[in-house]
């Protein structure tokens, strides 16, 4: 439900931020759009999620649990704050956490999955940018302008979302139920089915906040630009579902939806705050998930502690220099501004 709410919901935000659709309508067509896509194409994901991270003898039921509580919580705070977060990066983060525990991370194929992770947001960023600088011809924004195209536009842009929520469905799917199928605990045929009608309401009722955000605090969208956004991101989406990668889905409809701001609007769209909170959401929310995992299946499961003082260390440390440093910067700009001062004067 959770998967549902962040990535999901995020996939008909262009619709619902261009006025379209009112939210609850654009809501229930994504939740019927991310069921089919579980349904019918959640499978080559679950195989990855399952046991190409690291060996499904990993998951026995406790580890599956803790797993996938430790993607949740991570997805459940993101939620809250409103930030579209990556299913995928979580979820993977929580499995690689209890692939440390037992030195059986299959290193190659994160680093391929970390790849993709990297690849897809920047295409989709700079496709935008192209697209957008397309639409700004004078020829073209006067045809549109001229034409009767906004009912057409209107339409496409609904089907583009939902063909972006129907490819969430076949990517996300897999970061709830794999770890069910790799301990044996449901059928993968089952597990597509019942977790993709649990992502589906995930999305209808958890999920205004997040298509609050996409839709209406990054920038403002067109009609045109959202069938080129969602439309891309699908693509890729449904690419990268074939091949069994997972990959942030919502990542890459929100680094679309900013690469249209910055061909609008300049630099000056990578610095509302929104932005930054988003990246670094972004950056944080995996490494939160592998920790979590780790370390609780380090005190639950292996009952081993020293792990946990190490990181606690670890953290201790992080905060200590991260407090000097906030504590140090002002000390250095008052000393600047003396040093100025003297110079005046001399």
């Amino acid at each position: 439900m959770n998967i549902g709410a962040s990535g999901a919901a995020a996939s008909m935000g262009i619709a619902y931020g261009a006025g379209v659709l009112k939210k609850r309508m654009a809501l229930a067509l994504c939740g019927i759009a991310v069921f089919l896509g579980a349904w019918l194409g959640g499978e080559e994901v679950v195989k990855t999620i399952g046991s190409g991270i690291v060996p499904s003898s990993t998951f026995t039921v406790a580890i599956a649990l803790i797993v996938l509580a430790s993607a949740a919580l991570s997805l459940f705070l993101a939620n809250m704050f409103g930030i579209p977060l990556s299913t995928s990066e979580v979820t993977v983060g929580s499995v690689i956490g209890a692939g440390l525990v037992y030195q059986s991370v299959f290193v190659g194929k994160v680093l391929w999955i970390a790849l993709f992770w990297l690849l897809t947001p920047l295409a989709a960023f700079a496709l935008a940018i192209l697209a957008t600088s397309f639409l700004k011809r004078k020829t073209l924004k006067n045809w549109i302008a001229k034409s009767k195209s906004g009912p057409i536009l209107a339409i496409i842009v609904v089907l583009m979302g939902m063909f972006e929520a129907f490819s969430a469905g076949m990517n996300n799917v897999a970061n709830a139920v794999g770890p069910l199928v790799a301990a044996g605990l449901m059928f993968k045929e089952d597990a597509v089915l019942w977790g993709g009608l649990a992502v589906a309401l995930g999305a209808f009722f958890l999920g205004h906040r997040v298509i609050e955000t996409n839709g209406k605090k990054i920038t403002t969208i067109m009609l045109e630009e959202g069938c080129i956004i969602s439309g891309t991101g699908a693509s890729i989406v449904t690419a990268a579902s074939l091949l069994g990668i997972p990959v942030p889905l919502t990542q890459i409809t929100t680094s679309s939806i900013i690469g249209i701001g910055f061909a609008k609007h300049g630099k000056a769209v990578l610095k509302k705050g929104i932005v930054i909170q988003l990246l670094t959401v972004w950056i944080v929310s995996p490494v939160l998930s592998m920790v979590l995992s780790y370390t609780i299946i380090q005190l639950v499961i292996e009952q081993n502690i020293y792990p946990i003082i190490a990181m606690a260390g670890i953290l201790i440390s992080v905060f200590g220099v991260m407090s000097l440093m906030k504590k140090s910067a002002p000390e250095v700009i008052l000393g600047k501004a003396n040093e100025l001062k003297l110079v005046k004067k001399g």
